[in-house]
């Protein structure tokens, strides 16, 4: 279907991700892509498309961008319940799906969508852009490469989304269980919650405390405190919010070996220990402790320390991943983010959200999707605004 060894794409959504993913490929970020066709349910959003890409066709619903015959692939940038709903009927039509995050609101459509999926001869993608910034993918490495040993601890802290009220009052679907299925961990962060499970491995268990409209006059969340538990041990924890100004963005590794500290996603310092901290603690004796105690002991020479930091163009990391889909469907390049993937970051996000409407400990293993389904059907009603889910 693709042509001229470029691929046809269709943008499903014209708001503040579609018309920036639109840019990037008209001002020639993505080289292997033609914008083709976008679709929207807005006439004043037709209308600006029609005067900023006068040469792209419209589309007022989502069915027929895929059934037009237009596009080979499309992006699916709308309201987040409708991303496993418009995917799965792309792929039926044999479209090329890139769909934005999260992959959808709860697992049990995602699962859906992941199965239906392997099922047919279309590639399925998602939008994890962070996995294409060069920092992360270095650290990627060093972690697969066990250059800081096994991980003992793991911690998050990213609070730098703060929103004011008038952020929330602009649709009546943001900030609600029925339009958006949650709060910060639906929009603001998925992308962390899918780092720290690409970088660090899926946790067990999670348990959480989390406050619903604890600054901002909304039905979901706006900060948050969870606990992981790994398998070999470790723990984890992950801090957001979107209540405050000074927000903090820091991500701490610690392994046997070695430690990781990332400052503002930008500035990587790694410790490289000349001997392990289990063999450090075996062989010290009397003396060395003595050492300790006193202040004696050189710290600094027990470890080599590297700092990494790259440029961070903006847009870079977005046009990338629309580039690799695109160089997948033409070449069979590796993708940078199979759409498979996208179930790990939803279930942890509703993981979270069970243990504190439970007040239990949350396996992911044995995660129960019609509980959290159910419960979340619970959510819907008492807001009374929209329709249950299936």
């Amino acid at each position: 279907m693709a042509t001229e060894n470029k691929v046809r794409f269709g943008i499903i959504g014209f708001g503040n991700q579609g018309s920036m993913y639109a840019k990037f490929i008209t001002d020639g970020m993505v080289p292997s892509m033609d914008l083709v066709a976008i679709a929207d349910i807005d006439p004043a959003k037709l209308t600006q498309i029609e005067e900023t890409y006068p040469q792209v066709q419209r589309f007022d619903d989502y069915k027929a961008i895929i059934d037009s015959g237009e596009v080979d692939a499309i992006i699916t940038t709308v309201p987040h319940y409708l991303h496993p709903e418009i995917a799965t009927y792309a792929l039926s039509k044999g479209i090329h799906v890139l769909n934005e995050k999260p992959a959808g609101v709860y697992t049990k459509h995602v699962k859906a969508l992941n199965e239906y999926a392997k099922t047919v001869d279309a590639t399925y993608a998602i939008m994890f852009n962070q996995r294409n910034n060069p920092l992360y993918q270095k650290l990627k490495t060093i972690l697969d490469n066990k250059e800081i040993g096994d991980i003992r601890r793991v911690n998050w802290i990213i609070t730098t989304w703060w929103r004011p009220q008038a952020y929330y009052d602009q649709s009546a679907w943001r900030a609600t269980w029925g339009g958006e299925g949650g709060g910060v961990l639906v929009n603001q962060a998925p992308h962390q919650l899918d780092l720290i499970q690409w970088l660090t491995g899926v946790p067990e268990k999670v348990v959480s405390r989390v406050q619903y409209g604890y600054q901002r006059d909304i039905a979901v969340e706006d900060q948050v405190h969870a606990i992981f538990e790994y398998e070999n041990g470790a723990t984890g924890v992950f801090v957001t919010s979107t209540n405050e100004i000074v927000g903090s963005d820091r991500l701490e590794i610690v392994g046997d070996a070695g430690k990781i500290i990332v400052d503002d996603s930008a500035v990587a310092t790694i410790y490289r220990m000349k001997e392990s901290e289990t063999d450090i603690n075996k062989n010290m004796d009397v003396d060395g402790v003595r050492k300790l105690m006193t202040g004696q002991l050189a710290f600094e020479e027990l470890y080599d320390k590297e700092v990494i930091q790259e440029e961070n163009v903006w847009g870079l990391q977005h046009s990338g991943v629309l580039e690799n889909f695109a160089q997948h469907i033409l070449n069979g390049t590796p993708l940078i983010a199979d759409g498979q993937e996208g179930i790990n970051g939803v279930r942890l996000a509703n993981a979270i959200h069970l243990s504190s409407w439970t007040g239990e400990k949350v396996s992911i293993p044995e995660f129960d999707d019609d509980q959290y389904l159910d419960l979340l059907n619970q959510h819907i009603t008492d807001e009374g605004k929209f329709d249950t889910r299936k």
